[in-house]
């Protein structure tokens, strides 16, 4: 480990190295950098771990920049002069944080984003395909002594190639599974507010109003990320525009969806869905929904793999350096001023 000293007001290096704080926590240091990439933070700048709010304090006057993702109001920026750059490991821009000063001050705010896009891209093609088969439905037949043989088994299967695919939201989650849809050649319109329809159309996307997104789609993707306005995007009448039989793969922010409208379709037979976040974790043990035949739960497992954990600290390690060296970051998600209010995300326990 690089050495510092610790006097009562801060820490400082004494080999004239950026100061970076690192508090990774809810991870572990571990969880999120190899030993590899943990050796190269160490080696480019002095990284203080503080044990307390006090130790925080003590180091913020001369931090470079901060991993994690502790409250940094205003008055805590203001005794942070030399700080460049903010680093969110956990995933999310969340209120605990002066937004404003950031931007005032040129302060780098980033998040880590992107190393689960990946992930949970790969899994949502699987819950997909699962829905279009019934996998998991007939292997909990199978094991109880009801498998249904060959045609018998099949009777509403269909084929993701070729279907009308529709995607809600064209964020880190949309643009990593739209590649993995292509050798299905299916049909994909996308609904999503935020980008230009000229964005869309040159990657072959077709752009499409939410309604018409949901009406025209054998397969929905629901990954759009939470606001104000996206609350219950998915709400009873857009639900009631799905056809009988549409998949539904929800991946992003359960705020996103009415739950109640979306199960009810469910218990009616109407729709197939894939579900992996949840309105309140852990789901409870009398939750109406660990009985639907139709629906296929997952305990918020989709990105958070032991892969994308450990990108996260290539990626911070990448990042800290280009800025160090009076370039922009390239891997980790920036935060845009005009949208970084608007997030509704909570915490992932």
């Amino acid at each position: 480990m690089t050495p510092f000293r610790t006097d009562a007001r801060r820490a400082v290096s004494t080999q004239d190295k950026p100061l970076v704080i690192l508090r990774a926590a809810p991870h572990p240091v571990d969880r999120i950098f190899t030993p590899a990439a943990l050796a190269l933070l160490h080696e480019r700048f002095t990284v203080v771990e503080p044990d307390s709010e006090a130790a925080l304090d003590r180091a913020l006057p001369d931090a470079f920049a901060v991993v994690g993702q502790p409250d940094l109001p205003a008055e805590r920026l203001a005794r942070a002069g030399e700080l460049r750059a903010l680093l969110n490991v956990e995933g999310n821009f969340y209120p605990y944080v002066d937004y404003e000063v950031c931007f005032e001050r040129g302060i780098h705010v980033l998040n880590c984003g992107p190393a689960y896009a990946q992930a949970v891209a790969e899994y949502a093609l699987g819950l997909a395909l699962d829905l279009a088969r019934g996998i998991s439905r007939e292997d909990r037949a199978f094991r109880a002594g009801r498998e249904r043989y060959v045609s018998d088994g099949n009777t509403d299967a269909v084929l993701l190639r070729g279907s009308d695919v529709g995607l809600i939201g064209f964020g880190n989650l949309g643009r990593s599974l739209y590649p993995l849809l292509a050798p299905f050649r299916p049909t994909v319109r996308v609904y999503d507010p935020w980008l230009p329809p000229t964005v869309l159309r040159e990657q072959g996307l077709v752009p499409a109003t939410l309604d018409e997104t949901l009406a025209r789609s054998r397969f929905v993707f629901v990954l759009a990320t939470a606001t104000e306005e996206s609350r219950h995007l998915l709400g009873e009448r857009e639900l009631g525009l799905l056809a009988d039989g549409v998949r539904l793969v929800h991946v992003s922010r359960a705020p996103v969806v009415d739950y109640p409208a979306l199960l009810a379709r469910v218990a009616q037979g109407r729709l197939l869905a894939a579900i992996d976040v949840w309105p309140d974790e852990p789901v409870a043990p009398d939750d109406p929904a660990r009985d639907l035949e139709g629906l296929v739960l997952s305990a918020h497992r989709a990105g958070g793999i032991p892969e994308a954990f450990l990108a996260i600290g290539d990626m911070v390690v990448d990042d800290l350096t280009l800025i160090a060296r009076g370039l922009p970051p390239v891997r980790m998600q920036t935060a845009a001023r005009e949208l970084v209010h608007r997030y509704r995300n909570r915490p992932v326990t």
